[in-house]
């Protein structure tokens, strides 16, 4: 069974001189370069990146999307996901106003400098189950299609995590069977509900989804589960919660928004979070040895 050890240099990035960071987005463009790891910077009401060679120690943060309080749904922005395909780099990223968020889309030429692709949202909440949010993109690029996996819900903390496509990464259709992923009643660290997650294809499970599990609305801790197709017949890992909040630490209220990498030369996974201890926010990472396997999963 695998088993996520937290590192002993947490909180690795954040602290009192740079207030609230959040919900990371952590890349590597090829195996043998550094970490990119692209984070939600609450007092700057923007989205940073810094980078790293060994995952642990990240450099200086630079703004690469500022919020625009004149378009209507960006007061704030945050909970972003960056790709790279060819020599440009696409973000889809949170914009929230007026107690909704929605989601947009940026381009870089550099991956520092972005800047968004039209003056509306690319997605927006529709559907019942929605809510007011639609938030915490990841997507995937294959065989042409844009594959996005996003949170939904209530704006504080979403509730579900939903699945849509797209030709050109800014038209999407929402599938027909969504939400594709809801809490568990049976299962007490996500009985609440479940929010952003992270999704990486992987080459016995199919697809490996690293989420949030919320005991309730201010306990959250990190889950995992696969899927074959990444779309339907979800199966939660059965060492869930990978990663919990420790009594008297930095981390001691709630572990959200996990990112994971596995370096196959080392045979590891590491997995980059935010963690809370009251008002408090700063991003730690828990590495553990070997991969997933079906075992692994529950039946």
């Amino acid at each position: 069974m695998i088993h996520f050890k937290k590192s002993p240099e947490n909180p690795i990035y954040g602290g009192p001189a740079t207030g609230t960071l959040f919900d990371v987005y952590v890349t590597k463009e090829r195996a043998d370069g550094p970490y990119r790891m692209d984070l939600s910077w609450r007092p700057k009401k923007a989205l940073a990146v810094t980078y790293s060679i060994d995952g642990i120690h990240f450099g200086e943060m630079q703004i690469t999307l500022s919020h625009d309080p004149e378009s209507g749904w960006e007061d704030n922005i945050n909970r972003n996901g960056v790709l790279k395909i060819g020599d440009t780099y696409r973000m889809w990223y949170t914009g929230q106003a007026r107690g909704y968020s929605f989601i947009g889309l940026a381009e870089s030429s550099d991956g520092e400098h972005f800047t968004r692709i039209g003056s509306e949202p690319v997605l927006i909440p529709e559907r019942h189950w929605e809510g007011m949010s639609v938030m915490n993109p990841c997507v995937l690029y294959e065989n042409g299609i844009y594959r996005m996996w996003y949170a939904a819900g209530e704006t504080y903390e979403p509730n579900v995590i939903a699945y849509a496509e797209s030709d050109d990464g800014i038209t999407w259709r929402k599938s027909k069977i969504n939400p594709i992923v809801v809490k568990n009643p049976g299962k007490e660290y996500e009985q609440d509900r479940i929010g952003g997650c992270q999704v990486l294809k992987h080459p016995t499970l199919g697809y490996l989804m690293f989420y949030i599990g919320y005991r309730d609305i201010n306990t959250a801790c990190i889950c995992a589960a696969a899927s074959k197709n990444g779309i339907t017949g979800w199966k939660r890992c059965k060492a869930n919660p990978l990663v919990t909040p420790d009594k008297g630490m930095w981390d001691e209220d709630s572990c959200y928004k996990p990112s994971a990498y596995y370096d196959a030369e080392k045979n590891t996974w590491q997995i980059w979070y935010n963690g809370r201890k009251k008002s408090d926010e700063y991003i730690g990472t828990a590495i553990a040895e070997g991969d997933f396997t079906l075992d692994d999963f529950e039946d």
